[in-house]
């Protein structure tokens, strides 16, 4: 900023060309832009242009300033356009841009030539064509010299950016790594300031979809960085901005005396600057933070303050985020049709937006809130609303939790009687839908292996995907990279004596044996979804709808190699069952998985399980739990 006033004071230089003039009006309009004040930056050219839609004004220019006009005219009615939201600007941008390109490849300006193509790429990305924006970007890369750190260094940043909003995060991080020495010759705080933030977010958004809790530490690390660079820039509105950041990231760190500080810092920044929109904004950080520390009545209160402030305005995608969090507050106060007004709210207005991701969101939130009190025609109209909303989205964390708030409405569903006209939605079919679409995406982001999809998708054991594949999405095999078949050393290099090993042939009745499985459960639909996740041609599952039945089938002779049992059946309770099971000869060495929906997961241990699950939350580690204990089993 203080090179923006510099310029101010020599533009009031009597003796300066036209060209001259033009220049520094040029470089004035690029500091406001980098600042993100567009209209300071419009103003800044006003002597040369009019404005969006009108041609600037170059005449009695020479070549070379009346191509940098161009460009920067061009990069303005991007930007503004954007804001704006202001039809055909995109286009607009790219023509002039291109203008400046060809004047500057004919002068021979290639570093002027790098530059322009990556404002072309911008254009690209804001317009959603990421493969483009790549293309021209890495030519702008090879316009640039050794020398042009700067320009080299502002095209890496877009590149990531453009990998980060096509969700390739790893791809992001590689090209910031790529980028970090260019930033250790660069001068300029903004710049350094825009790759720490953009750094940071990235390693954030990691660490929710990779568990990568290192990854926190390092974003708190680099929003720091940022938050100091941005003051060294004097760049107020952004450093507020990353100080909520670093509110938000502690608050998750439920570190929340450190939480409040970075909130309170970046309150009264941006009170500095009268800009009671974002002071709203942090307002609804501090209310999940306020959530997150349990002071729920406060959390109340803050949010339902930035929705009247935001009621007010235009920023409708900052209101639905508002609208969320309040509905959220007033659910866990027990205030149920409050806050089903707030969350319904927010995905109407959301869809006005055209903010289908937030839309979809603010719908799931409604089931995670809300399922108890909704009724089953309500709740699937829910579930599939947000699956709809949400069909479109390659955020695998958003499908993760789409899919097992699906699940926890199946379970809901369970207690509440179906009307008798209820024919047009079949919920499991929507689960399965909602479950495949989210393989599908893990498996092309992993590339086909199914170890690193299962670790995306929040599994625990890449055998509960195997599982899920090869019993209710058969079709997906084909996209499993191929398996490769360990090779078992014959030769014992330590003792070659012990090198040969006897191979004993297996009887036909074992080879074709299966794992049997003994299921107790009264609930139809839950035993369909249980033996839907678990039937296979290695795994048999018998059911049992009530506890004396299963009792006398364990106190036969009848061959089970693991029972999953639920805490609430008929006649003898799950708990009596195992504490029954563990007094029969054969059964006490037999693993033994609880699967409940209540909390009695003490009396479950004492009375003998070799697993507890808490359904619906658990119910995705079900397979991997089972092999993993009979691999115990088994020795």
């Amino acid at each position: 900023m203080h090179l923006a006033r510099a310029i101010l004071q020599e533009l009031d230089n009597p003796s300066l060309s036209p060209s001259e003039r033009a220049l520094l009006r040029c470089e004035l309009a690029r500091q406001q832009e980098q600042a993100g004040d567009y209209d300071a930056a419009r103003e800044a050219m006003a002597d040369l242009w009019q404005g969006i839609g009108a041609r600037p004004m170059v005449e009695g220019l020479d070549d070379e300033t009346r191509a940098q006009v161009l460009l920067r005219v061009g990069a303005l009615t991007g930007w503004i356009g954007s804001a704006g939201q202001i039809e055909g600007s995109q286009e607009m941008a790219k023509d002039l841009i291109s203008e400046s390109l060809r004047m500057f490849e004919q002068l021979g300006k290639r570093n002027k030539v790098g530059e322009a193509r990556s404002d072309l790429a911008l254009c690209y990305w804001r317009a959603g064509a990421y493969d483009e924006a790549r293309v021209t970007l890495q030519e702008a890369l090879r316009e640039f010299n050794e020398s042009d750190v700067e320009q080299r260094a502002i095209a890496l940043l877009r590149r990531a950016v453009v990998e980060r909003s096509s969700t390739r995060f790893n791809e992001a991080l590689r090209i910031y790594n790529e980028a970090a020495p260019l930033f250790d010759e660069v001068n300029d705080h903004y710049l350094a300031a825009t790759f720490h933030v953009g750094l940071a977010n990235v390693l954030n958004q990691l660490s929710s979809a990779e568990h990568r809790k290192d990854y926190v530490d390092l974003a708190l690390i680099e929003y720091s960085a940022a938050s100091f660079h941005f003051e060294q820039a004097g760049h107020t509105r952004y450093q507020a901005c990353v100080e909520a950041n670093l509110g938000f990231l502690f608050g998750t760190l439920r570190k929340f005396d450190d939480a409040h500080e970075h909130l309170d810092r970046a309150q009264v920044l941006m009170t500095q600057l009268k800009d009671n929109v974002h002071v709203a904004q942090f307002d609804e950080t501090r209310a999940r933070v306020l959530l997150a520390e349990g002071r729920t009545l406060e959390a109340e209160r803050t949010a339902r303050s930035a929705v009247r402030v935001l009621e007010k305005g235009d920023e409708l995608s900052l209101l639905v985020e508002v609208l969320t969090t309040h509905g959220i507050t007033l659910a866990k106060l027990g205030r149920a049709p409050e806050a089903r007004t707030s969350l319904e709210r927010a995905v109407k207005v959301a869809e006005q937006a055209g903010d289908l991701e937030k839309a979809g969101l603010a719908a799931i939130t409604i089931i995670e809130e809300l399922g108890r009190h909704l009724s089953a025609k309500e709740l699937c109209e829910v579930i599939d609303h947000a699956g709809t909303l949400l069909e479109k989205t390659q955020d695998i964390s958003t499908l993760r939790r789409l899919t097992k708030a699906a699940f926890q409405g199946l379970f809901l569903i369970q207690a509440i009687p179906a009307p008798p006209d209820w024919t047009n939605f079949v919920f499991w079919d929507a689960v399965k839908r909602y479950e495949k679409h989210l393989i599908t995406l893990a498996l092309k982001k992993s590339g086909g292996s199914v170890t690193r999809a299962a670790r995306l998708l929040g599994f625990r054991h890449h055998q509960s995907l195997v599982t899920i594949i090869n019993t209710r999405h058969r079709d997906l095999l084909k996209m499993r990279s191929a398996v490769r078949t360990r090779k078992h050393h014959l030769i014992n290099h330590r003792n070659p004596r012990k090198s040969k090993r006897k191979v004993t042939k297996t009887s036909p009745e074992r080879a074709t044996s299966q794992i049997s499985i003994l299921h107790v459960e009264d609930n139809e639909q839950i035993a369909k979804l249980v033996n839907d996740m678990l039937a296979s041609d290695e795994w048999r599952v018998e059911l049992c709808a009530d506890g004396y039945n299963a009792l006398d089938k364990l106190t036969g002779n009848d061959h089970y190699d693991l029972l999953l049992i639920d805490s609430d059946i008929p006649a003898l309770n799950g708990l009596e069952l195992i504490q029954r099971a563990r007094t029969i000869t054969h059964r006490r060495r037999t693993p033994i998985v609880m699967l409940s929906g209540s909390d009695c997961e003490t009396e479950a241990w004492r009375a003998g399980v070799n697993a507890f699950l808490k359904k619906p939350e658990q119910i995705n580690e079900l397979p991997a739990t089972i092999s993993r204990l009979l691999r115990v089993a088994k020795g």
